[in-house]
């Protein structure tokens, strides 16, 4: 009769002489500087090993690395060792499965994986075999460990989204422009929030400065600009490196410099960004004041490509985007020629006419200078005069004022309706304080819609006064500032500059055999002067027309649906008339 000890004593002399490799893994960096588990780790494995006889070839350590994915060095450098042809080792010991795996697709994917190899994966707390039963007893542990893997991140995801709700920096390297201050102690943890580094911060602002206004007059720049302009002068990011487009995106549509900084905006797994819902944002020092914050988001929206070209943004020429030819409505683009004496000379012309040729178009032509010189003369001469824009605004002014009577009378009879609505309200409530009535089923319903009327009046009372907000005062002296700095701008500098300026006030010039038109709206301009000739407006759009049925090429739509018409008849109906396919596709579209 074999007692315990002696099936022990077998078991161990069994697996003897095996070359094990010893796999010990702590989640974080900071449990690897402060923790013991691995050591512990290191001395269980290696006296349970001993005890079978086994001798330790390789030792792996993996100091902070999540086991719920394979993006581990040493993970990767084991796995790849354990399939190598000399077989460097026979088993791998872990001090649980979670150690090795806390995915459970993962845990079978590699145990099958290194069994292929003849290397076998063995936790000494959790001693399993490879019958069935055993098997399904370890993909249930791996299930286990998933689920508690889960359940953990989800706790301290929660705990961190409340630590940043309360204001609290929650351990990752702080934007450019910030620095971390430990602001009090609970217990073991420190607690730190955000303070503004003033040496980065006057980068910032400088960033936010070249964006929305540009420098030494060149006008507004966009992200390629400000990084060429900040590299060339020296200017370095955090780690000493040189800014990118990418960089710059990232940091001036950062909310935080806006007083605002927002937590849990990706997965940290996939770094697919999460819903709007699920971001979390708590107040931080502003280094940009938030009106000018969101300016600057509002011009970063404006230069989207989706919204407008960017050859019609940043482009060398200065009126492109702007001039179109009035015959075709075609717009009117650069065009180059070369003179006998090699002189290059550069053009406007029609658009339409050059891709179509002159069936389409007769075409416009008009030499690039000429017709740039013309545009900004006449609007430096005859538009943007103090006396012109000061009657032009005054014209507004007089329509706007016709109209306010009827506004008038609208809010008047808004405002009334909601004060009715609440005073409504107000005398069921004290009914029913004074215990007149009680609040029963019919009460609440009267409650409910008397609220929902007084919200409503109150919503669209809101909507009326938003509509008639009052813009900014126009003067005659701030008129006349005004076309002064505006025939400074156009008349001078860097051509992206003058662009900008032209289209701030104009909409559309129109280029004809004998004459120019400029076009433009009297409420852009007034909002021009009223700003102070900033860039606010939005912009036209770019975005491609598709066709909003069927394909984009009709002769192949035809065959499709012919042969589709075909295959419904059947072998037996080899040839159809066109009528026969006709009716088919009809019958198809009536469905």
């Amino acid at each position: 009769m074999t007692t315990g000890l002696t099936r022990s004593r077998s078991r161990a002399a069994e697996g003897s002489g095996q070359r094990a490799a010893l796999y010990l893994r702590v989640s974080t960096g900071r449990q690897a500087e402060h923790d013991l588990s691995i050591p512990d780790q290191r001395a269980q494995t290696t006296q349970w090993a001993a005890a079978r006889g086994w001798t330790i070839a390789a030792e792996y350590v993996e100091p902070g690395a999540s086991a719920t994915d394979d993006r581990r060095p040493e993970f990767q450098r084991m796995i790849e060792r354990a399939c190598e042809g000399d077989r460097p080792f026979d088993v791998i010991v872990v001090h649980s499965f979670s150690r090795f795996f806390r995915d459970a697709f993962g845990l079978e994917f590699y145990v099958r994986k290194l069994a292929k190899h003849e290397v076998k994966l063995v936790s000494m707390t959790q001693e399993l075999g490879d019958d069935p039963a055993q098997v399904m007893m370890r993909q249930v542990i791996a299930l286990f460990d998933e689920y508690q893997s889960k359940e953990n991140a989800k706790h301290v995801l929660r705990s961190m989204k409340e630590n940043a709700r309360q204001g609290f920096w929650n351990g990752a390297k702080p934007p450019f422009g910030y620095a971390t201050v430990e602001v009090e102690r609970r217990g073991s943890r420190v607690k730190k929030r955000l303070e503004i580094d003033e040496v980065e911060a006057e980068q910032v602002r400088l960033i936010f400065k070249l964006i929305q206004g540009g420098h030494d007059g060149q006008g507004p720049k966009g992200m390629k600009q400000v990084a060429n302009w900040l590299n060339n002068r020296g200017y370095r990011t955090r780690q000493g490196g040189m800014w990118g487009i990418g960089a710059l995106h990232q940091l001036v549509t950062n909310p935080v410099y806006g007083g605002r900084w927002r937590f849990n905006t990706v997965e940290a797994r996939t770094g697919k960004r999460k819903a709007d819902a699920e971001h979390i944002y708590a107040d931080a020092p502003a280094i940009i004041e938030p009106a000018e914050f969101q300016a600057v988001q509002q011009v970063l929206k404006n230069r989207n490509p989706r919204i407008e070209a960017p050859r019609a943004v940043t482009g060398p020429i200065l009126l492109t985007g702007l001039a179109f030819c009035s015959l075709c409505n075609g717009a009117m683009t650069l065009r180059t020629g070369t003179s006998k004496s090699g002189k290059v000379h550069r053009y406007y012309a029609c658009s339409t006419c050059a891709r179509k040729g002159k069936k389409a178009c007769p075409g416009r032509t008009v030499p690039m200078e000429r017709l740039d010189t013309l545009v900004t003369t006449a609007m430096a001469d005859k538009l943007l005069t103090g006396e012109r824009v000061w009657d032009l605004l005054s014209s507004l002014a007089a329509r706007r004022a016709e109209r306010a009577a009827a506004v008038d009378a609208r809010l008047a009879a808004l405002q009334r309706e909601a004060d009715a609505a609440e005073e409504k309200l107000k005398r069921l409530y004290k009914m029913v304080e004074d215990g007149i009535a009680e609040l029963d089923d019919l009460l609440k319903e009267r409650v409910a819609i008397l609220k929902s009327d007084c919200d409503r009046a109150r919503e669209a009372l809101g909507r009326a006064r938003r509509g008639v907000e009052a813009k900014g005062l126009v003067t005659q002296e701030a008129a006349g500032r005004f076309g002064a700095l505006m025939r400074q701008r156009l008349l001078e500098g860097h051509t992206p500059a003058r662009k900008a300026w032209i289209g701030a006030i104009i909409d559309r010039i129109e280029v004809d055999d004998g004459v120019i038109r400029i076009t433009g709206r009297k409420d852009v301009l007034e909002h021009a002067v009223a700003s102070g000739g900033r860039i606010t407006q939005g912009v036209r759009t770019c975005i491609p027309k598709w066709r909003p049925v069927g394909e984009s090429n009709p002769c192949y739509q035809r065959e499709r649906l012919v042969s589709w018409a075909t295959r419904r008849t059947g072998p037996r109906r080899k040839s159809r008339s066109i009528d026969e396919v006709g009716a088919a596709i009809k019958r198809r579209f009536d469905r």
